[in-house]
């Protein structure tokens, strides 16, 4: 588990495919990487990675297929900037919210809009049905950065961003027509699929007890008629 407040910048070393996996080698500084060892996991622009090897302030990650093909891993290029995060830590302070590590849909910036010292970013989910968790005032995780939602349409988004965040991670980077991994808040999800099972067990206990009366209906019928 991890809080979307980024610790370090790490830049992409190499990536390659060997055997169905590929590995991801991320460099970073020397103060991100100390009491690391090898079998921890690490949030990589929101995605939760295992280290599989340390050595010269690099992290070597393995991604299967999958996770790759379904985050922006698979756009990824060597000196790509990368948001770094360790898991938190029971006595942990959560500054941000409760991030999983697991991208529940890629997406497109859409927009962007330049102030002095901060970013509105109009983002727009490649599974458009996330946009059901997404809340306005709610929060979300992008690349790894926990963020508030500003406004909502039917199909996008949009987050502002505080001078602070910029500076400490790859967001200030972005363009238009950019990739970015993002995770719905896990406690919205929860409580919205909560709901609809809910609500679903009421209709179907609804349509029983309906087809239950039908039933009786009927069989008084066939008994006024086999009486007569």
């Amino acid at each position: 588990m991890f809080t979307g407040i980024i610790q370090s910048i790490g830049i992409v070393q190499n990536i390659i495919l060997k055997k169905n996996l590929y590995f991801l080698y991320i460099k970073t500084n020397k103060n991100f990487l100390k009491n690391l060892k090898i079998g921890e996991s690490i949030s990589n622009n929101g995605c939760c990675l295992t280290i599989i090897k340390l050595y010269n302030n690099i992290m070597i990650f393995n991604i299967i297929k999958q996770t790759f093909n379904s985050t922006t891993f698979k756009k990824i290029k060597i000196r790509d900037y990368v948001n770094l995060e360790k898991p938190i830590k029971i006595n942990n302070f959560i500054g941000g919210h409760i991030v999983s590590g697991h991208i529940t849909s890629t997406a497109i910036i859409t927009n962007i809009k330049n102030y002095t010292s901060s970013k509105i970013l109009w983002i727009k989910p490649n599974n458009i049905l996330q946009m059901k968790y997404i809340l306005k005032k709610g929060s979300i995780c992008i690349d790894g950065v926990s963020l508030t939602i500003d406004k909502k349409l039917k199909n996008k988004f949009s987050v502002n961003i505080i001078p602070k965040t910029l500076f400490k991670t790859t967001l200030s980077k972005k363009n238009i027509y950019n990739y970015v991994n993002i995770e719905t808040d896990i406690h919205t999800r929860t409580i919205i699929k909560t709901v609809e099972k809910l609500f679903n067990n009421i209709k179907y206990l609804k349509k029983n007890i309906k087809r239950n009366m039908d039933d009786k209906k009927k069989n008084k019928y066939y008994k006024k008629i086999r009486k007569s």
